[in-house]
């Protein structure tokens, strides 16, 4: 393996546990927050895992959050992986100028 390739892979796999981190954190709070209702009758009848919800597609998320969880959201916006690394990428980039 290149050395690059593997500075880089190394790279992601540790912002990738930071934003596992990060996930926890916003589940938690949102649990707490929520008082532990999370999901909607859809999502309960589907068996959707409430943790699923803090990554990934939008509309997914909101298809089977409950009303408590939508509102959290509202006033401590879902951070998508996606966005997690964006905004990492810049913090890096930003160091590196």
């Amino acid at each position: 393996m290149s050395r690059i390739f593997a500075l880089a892979a190394s790279s992601w796999r540790s912002m990738r546990a930071e934003y596992e981190i990060y996930r926890e954190g916003a589940y938690e709070r949102a649990e707490t927050d929520c008082n532990g209702v999370l999901l909607n009758a859809r999502g309960k009848k589907a068996g959707v895992d409430p943790y699923s919800l803090f990554m990934g597609n939008e509309a997914r998320a909101l298809a089977y959050a409950s009303e408590e969880l939508v509102d959290h959201w509202a006033r401590h916006p879902r951070l998508t992986f996606a966005a997690f690394e964006r905004q990492h990428l810049e913090y890096v980039e930003d160091g590196a100028a």
